[in-house]
């Protein structure tokens, strides 16, 4: 009996983009190069004259992208700004899920330096009498501790800076 290789839950906005199929397929031979088995979120085996509800088609997502991250060994997470300075929110409740399992999550595509220096770049914000960095308009509190996104993800999932690395730390962590 041969045993198999580690299979790697694809997390990640990839499936938005008009290119999605050749993106997952790099991220499979990436994957493949090292030993891995890259798994691409699943699209809920919905035939094409599915003729359910909106609600229907959403729930027969989820539930295969959950059967998928319970079947993978890991998770590699495309945390790329996403519609504004955040991971996709999917992505994130992804990650999330995999390290409640206990699974190692690596991610990628995060932008170098801080969140709080990102979010200074685009939105006026000013230190309080204390030094936290505050929105000026709203005075809402930017995250700081010189993280590069929020505290949960950081502490959920290692960060690299491409996906190779990212994968490479996974293959090293499931050998």
């Amino acid at each position: 009996m041969t045993a198999r290789s580690p299979r790697i839950y694809l997390a990640g906005p990839d499936v938005f983009f008009s290119d999605s199929t050749q993106r997952f397929a790099q991220l499979k031979a990436a994957c493949a190069r090292l030993g891995l088995e890259g798994l691409e979120p699943s699209d809920g085996d919905i035939p094409a004259d599915f003729n359910g509800t909106d609600d229907e088609r959403a729930l027969r997502i989820y539930e295969g992208n959950i059967q998928r991250i319970h079947e993978a060994d890991a998770v590699l997470a495309n945390l790329c700004s996403f519609r504004g300075l955040e991971p996709d929110s999917g992505t994130v409740f992804e990650v999330g899920y995999a390290a409640a399992l206990g699974k190692p999550v690596a991610a990628y595509g995060v932008p170098p330096g801080s969140y709080a220096e990102r979010v200074s770049a685009v939105t006026p914000c000013t230190p309080d009498a204390i030094g936290t960095l505050r929105e000026t308009a709203s005075g809402m509190m930017v995250e700081g501790l010189g993280q590069r996104l929020n505290l949960m993800l950081t502490g959920s999932a290692t960060i690299e800076d491409t996906v190779e690395a990212a994968l490479q730390r996974l293959a090293v962590q499931l050998r």
